[in-house]
């Protein structure tokens, strides 16, 4: 049998192989899995963009409740949707001086609420107290030596609010649920 007799016989037979494989069935099963990944994909943005999501924490105006190095923590968004956030509560809220930071702050005061507070903890103990206004909040940091809130940017529209901090996931040693505090001033 010749060189090219044995080529072409081969190319016969392949083409009989490819033929016979059930391509129909394969695309159909190959869509089917596509839109389940899809499907999937689609549940997990919702679920992430309004119910719950995960956020990094770091830095040191939320200190001692959180790390300086970084926490992992689960955020439900509902609440902040719903306006059930509470004095005590802490927030993931659009930094009102960066636009493209998320920063971790305390909710100190609803709109309504007399706010006292010490407008340099640096420089001393003088306070100042103002009228929260409506459809705002009063945010501080916990660590209030080294902490940009509302002292400096003032009350923050409460459309900023992006969801409150409930769930510490990492580090292991701080599993476990963030409480509300109150700080006293």
């Amino acid at each position: 049998m010749a060189v090219g007799s044995r080529a072409v016989a081969w190319l016969a037979g392949a083409a009989r192989r490819i033929g016979s494989v059930p391509w129909r069935n394969i695309s159909a099963e190959a869509v089917d899995r596509t839109l389940l990944v899809v499907k999937a994909a689609c549940f997990a943005h919702v679920i992430n963009s309004y119910v719950v999501s995960l956020a990094l924490v770091r830095g040191p105006s939320m200190l001692p409740t959180m790390n300086l190095t970084g926490d992992i923590i689960a955020v439900d968004r509902v609440t902040a949707r719903w306006g059930t956030v509470a004095v005590g509560d802490v927030v993931l809220l659009r930094s009102p001086e960066n636009p493209r930071k998320t920063v971790t702050k305390r909710v100190l005061g609803l709109e309504g609420d007399a706010v006292t507070y010490i407008v340099d903890p640096h420089k001393g103990d003088a306070s100042k107290t103002l009228v929260v206004p409506k459809g705002y909040v009063w945010v501080q940091g916990d660590n209030i030596y080294d902490s940009r809130d509302s002292r400096q940017f003032g009350p923050v529209p409460y459309g900023l609010i992006q969801g409150r901090a409930f769930y510490r996931v990492w580090p292991p040693e701080g599993f476990g649920f963030i409480g509300q505090k109150v700080t006293s001033l």
